[in-house]
Formats: structure tokens, sequence, C-alpha cells
């Protein structure tokens, strides 16, 4: 864990992404929300564009971000609504949406996943999860890297889950090409690298005043539960401990949008949030915190080697 003490603010697991983006003003800033057509990502985008930000939806579907755009404007008079196409697991899609990116951006959100999916690869032959929740937006935002330096105080919000205290990053065999495919390891091991991007990108792109932290945004029913059946979903929530209830998706964006906006955690990077505070470490056999695992320096360190070289193949 990091030395320095735990960053606690006035919200909880209620909260929801307007009320804790309520009295800031992000006009004249930029914003782009990955998987911004569903799910937490509109929620996430709407508080955005509620508080006067340029925001782009950057979307696999451009038929559902256009229609997304169209309610974010309607709901919140903000007009400065974008939809750019792209998809994680296509190398070439995220590099042109890198080409085309033109300016500064100040807020990048990767928010955009897949859970628990049946075994399939890309035409790397990478797994699917590693490849969409962390090669794909981790070469996105190196991608963004100068944009984001030229921004003076960017963000970038790395959305994890409670899921990575299933696996580390199994570095031997990251695909599964020896070991057994289990969808929930493939999972937990991808949502464990989004934190640990978040380790090293800080450290990386502190001279830039870049700041990077993860997050768990909790249990929300939205389309990213499409490969789990309602039965493992209820013993998920049962899993989750006493009195454990499933959030709207206004409260799951709510942590997104704190790191993303508050004033509270200025020059803060490289830690792991949920229900709006910053956790402390898991305690063995519970479903919060976050595992020491996913914080290791050592570890996010060669994963950045490890994706670089493999993004390189």
């Amino acid at each position: 864990m990091t030395a320095a003490p735990l960053i606690t603010t006035p919200f909880t697991a209620e909260s929801t992404a307007a009320e804790v983006i309520s009295g800031i003003d992000l006009s004249g800033r930029r914003a782009v929300v990955t998987g911004g057509a569903s799910g937490i990502g509109i929620e996430t985008a709407r508080a955005f564009a509620g508080a006067g930000a340029q925001v782009t939806l950057a979307v696999r579907n451009i038929e559902a971000g256009r229609n997304t755009a169209a309610d974010i404007m309607e709901t919140t008079g903000n007009r400065q609504l974008a939809v750019a196409s792209l998809d994680l697991t296509d190398q070439e899609s995220v590099a042109a949406f890198v080409d085309l990116w033109d300016g500064p951006l100040h807020i990048l959100v990767n928010n955009a996943g897949v859970m628990a999916a049946p075994e399939t690869r890309t035409p790397e032959g990478w797994e699917l999860q590693f490849a969409t929740n962390h090669l794909g937006h981790f070469a996105l935002a190196t991608g963004l890297h100068r944009a984001l330096a030229a921004a003076g105080g960017a963000r970038v919000v790395s959305v994890s889950s409670s899921a990575h205290l299933r696996s580390p990053v199994v570095f031997e065999d990251i695909h599964f090409r020896a070991r057994p495919y289990d969808p929930w390891l493939a999972y937990g091991q991808s949502k464990t690298a989004n934190v640990l991007f978040a380790v090293e990108a800080s450290r990386r792109w502190a001279g830039d005043a870049i700041t990077v932290n993860a997050l768990n945004p909790g249990g929300i029913r939205t389309n990213l539960q499409r490969h789990i059946t309602d039965e493992e979903l209820e013993r998920m929530r049962r899993a989750a401990g006493p009195g454990a209830a499933w959030k709207t998706p206004e409260q799951g964006a709510a942590t997104s949008v704190l790191v993303a906006t508050s004033p509270l955690l200025e020059d803060a990077g490289g830690r792991y949030f949920e229900d709006c505070n910053e956790a402390g470490p898991n305690e063995p056999g519970t479903n919060s915190g976050v595992a020491r695992y996913a914080l290791d320096p050592q570890a996010a360190a060669l994963l950045w080697q490890v994706s670089l070289e493999t993004l390189a193949e």
C-alpha cells in the first residue's frame, strides 16, 4: 500500500455521479469515455457533460453512441458531445482513434470491458478479456500520452473491479496457452492489470502532471454481465457480504467521476478507490479492499514491459 494516508471523501456507496460532481466546473475540459454508450459509461459521460466538459464517447457501436449522445445533450443541455469509433481488441482501430485525436485531453476514462467471457482469442492469439480490458486500454492511454501531457494536470481513470481479488497477473501464462481456461480467473487478472497500470503510469508520467488511479465501481446490473446467468449473479451478490445490494448506474459511475474530477485527489496517483473513497488492503475472506499484488511496483513495471512487447509482436 501507499505510505500516504488513505484519501477519504464525504461520499459513499449510495452517492451518485451527479452528487459527486456537483459544484465542479469542467468548462473548457475535454474528456474521453471508452464504452460510453452503455452501463456506467453513459452516466460517467453524462456527469462530465453536465459539468460543461467536451465529451467524446469512444464506442464500438456508432449508432448506440449517437443515441446516447443525443440523450445526454437533451438531459444536460450540453451540445459538446462527439462519438468516435473504437474497438479495443483491434489495434488498428485504437491507432486510428489516437491518430484522429487533436489537441489536449484532460480526462481519459478507461471504462469499457468484457466480463467472464467464454474462451475467445483475438487474431493475434491474445485472450479476449486481457486484450480488451488491459491491452487495448494500455495502447490507447500510451498513444494519447502526448495529448494528456499537453493538458496540464490530466487524469486517467482505470476502471477495475473487486474481481481483481480472484487472480494476480499470471505472467508465466497470461493468455491461457498452457493452463485450462477459466473465465473468472481471466477476468480477475485483467482487472488486476488495470490497477497495476495505474501504479506504473502514475510513476512514469508524474513529470507530465498526469495522475492515474484505479477503482472498483461496485456491483451494477448492466450489459457487462451478458455472459453470466441470473443465478450466478445472485450468488455473487450474496458472496459480497450481508446487506450487499446492486448499485444503480448513477451510483456505479460515482467513483469513476470522483476519481476523474474531485479536488480531493489533486496530485494523487497510483491508488485504488471503491465506494467513493480510497480502499485499504483486502482482508482475507472479504470482497472489498485492494490486493497487495495489485499495487506491487515490481509487478506494475513488469506488466508495462510485457504490454509493450506484446503490442509490438
